[in-house]
């Protein structure tokens, strides 16, 4: 009887270590009860060393505190958008909201003086990142979720080992789950030649260790603090069609150059403060330049070292005042509450809302998860479609052709509360028009969904779906 009740006493002490952990998060905790109900004790195990993260959040954000000079010195140096009139007369007449939103809640301020390209795929990207590199001639920073010693790695490597001989500083930071394949052979030639090398957050005990939360997924690269670069792309030959499984890697990158640069680079010098304590403090590292064209770019970070999950609140409350369109291609759709109702609002509303995920899926779990919120979100007017020409790994999200976000956050809950993640706000017409177009050929490659078949899926997928569902707080 006694070990009844002290069984019963650990329980409720388990099930009340949730609750209060996961205070906030509710869809989180229900997940967390449903595994501790499954597997009493190692439910609990589970989730202390892999979720129970309030108190890692807060040591992770006092680590990531590092003094702003260089934020201070861009700050001067920017053309900086402070009034509605000066994203261009007209555009933003009418969504005085959003523009305040935007503004108001992103750490970084919206600059002018940008060029901004989009590149499509792989090939494309590569090209223009090794292109860049060869012209360096002060520093090379580039941070990366995966780093493969492949074809493609071996590419960037010759690339670091040439431009290191040539005297320039290169710096790559690499994440230590995403890149847990990468030999110390590729990381030795790289150190012997100068390359400096860091991991972030290197998971000591692999899948039991609750720095495995916290995840780099930025991928950005910065060249002589002129030239940089963000999106979905990692090193690796799956990006150019080299998954045989997964095919065709359609993909979304941005090439920046101009003022929303200094911020690129200030994400990057804070997480190497973060892996390393060394603060970067030469001026070339935020040179001078000059304003050939002025697009207008937002550079939004958001992580465990934040203060507030930026890219979601920005995300949600442009969804929320959407008036005639809203876009999104994602990977991965595991929308947190206030994402889900604010699409299904807008839909309800008349806006039309149109969400391309994939047909082939490198997770079948995710997958399932991903379908569980299409019947929902079908009712009420979102259109879905599934992407029939490959693996569609893009990040984007259009709001009525005034502002597009392009980066490396998926629409999940992983980008949103637990990974390191950074993406760029657009605001200009050529490139949303661009990326509308783009979209809208994607589409043309795809499958649209319909409720009457969707209905008709096998029972099976529905329990599937079901059980994703109750899991996907935690995917």
């Amino acid at each position: 009887m006694i070990w009844l009740v002290l069984a019963l006493v650990i329980f409720i002490f388990q099930m009340a270590t949730i609750l209060i952990a996961e205070f906030r998060r509710p869809s989180k905790a229900v997940a967390w009860l449903l595994i501790l109900f499954v597997f009493p004790l190692i439910g609990f195990v589970m989730y202390y060393f892999m979720a129970k993260d309030f108190q890692r959040r807060r040591t992770v954000r006092k680590r990531g505190v590092i003094a702003g000079e260089h934020r201070l010195k861009a700050l001067r140096r920017c053309k900086l958008v402070n009034r509605i009139s000066d994203l261009g007369e007209g555009r933003f007449d009418h969504q005085e909201r959003l523009f305040s939103l935007l503004h108001n809640l992103a750490q970084s301020p919206i600059t002018g003086c940008n060029t901004v390209r989009i590149l499509n795929d792989g090939q494309a990207t590569f090209d223009a990142i090794l292109q860049a590199m060869a012209q360096a001639k002060h520093h090379i920073h580039l941070e990366y979720y995966t780093v493969r010693d492949d074809e493609i790695g071996q590419r960037f490597k010759e690339m670091m080992l040439r431009k290191a001989r040539e005297g320039v500083e290169i710096r790559l930071i690499y994440d230590g789950v995403g890149s847990y394949e990468l030999g110390l052979a590729y990381l030795r030639e790289l150190s012997e030649a100068g390359v400096r090398t860091n991991c972030f957050l290197t998971p000591r005990l692999a899948f039991f260790d609750k720095r495995m939360n916290y995840r780099n997924h930025r991928k950005i690269v910065v060249i002589d603090g002129t030239v940089g670069f963000l999106g979905g792309i990692n090193i690796g030959d799956e990006y150019v069609g080299g998954n045989p499984k997964l095919g065709f890697w359609r993909d979304l990158h941005l090439q920046i150059s101009g003022d929303a640069v200094y911020f690129l680079q200030d994400v990057f010098m804070r997480d190497w403060w973060f892996t390393t304590r060394e603060k970067l403090e030469d001026e070339a590292y935020m040179p001078e330049h000059g304003c050939e064209t002025d697009q207008h770019v937002q550079i939004i970070s958001s992580g465990p070292d934040s203060t507030a999950d930026t890219i979601l609140e920005c995300l949600s409350g442009a969804i929320g005042v959407a008036k005639r369109s809203i876009y999104v291609a994602t990977p991965y759709f595991i929308p947190d509450q206030s994402i889900l109702m604010g699409l299904r609002t807008a839909a309800l509303a008349g806006v039309d809302v149109r969400i391309l995920i994939p047909q082939r899926a490198d997770s079948r779990l995710v997958m399932y998860a991903s379908l569980s919120y299409v019947e929902d979100l079908m009712t009420a007017g979102v259109r879905f479609y599934r992407y029939q020409k490959g693996f569609i790994h893009s990040k984007l999200t259009i709001i009525d052709d005034l502002v597009a976000s392009v980066g490396t956050a998926n629409m999940d809950m992983r980008s949103f509360f637990s990974n390191f993640e950074i993406n760029a706000m657009l605001f200009d017409e050529a490139p949303i028009r661009q990326l509308t177009e783009d979209f809208m050929r994607d589409l043309e490659d795809s499958k649209e969904l319909h409720l009457a078949e969707f209905h008709a899926r096998p029972r099976m997928q529905r329990a599937s779906e079901i059980v994703a569902r109750m899991l996907s707080p935690l995917l």
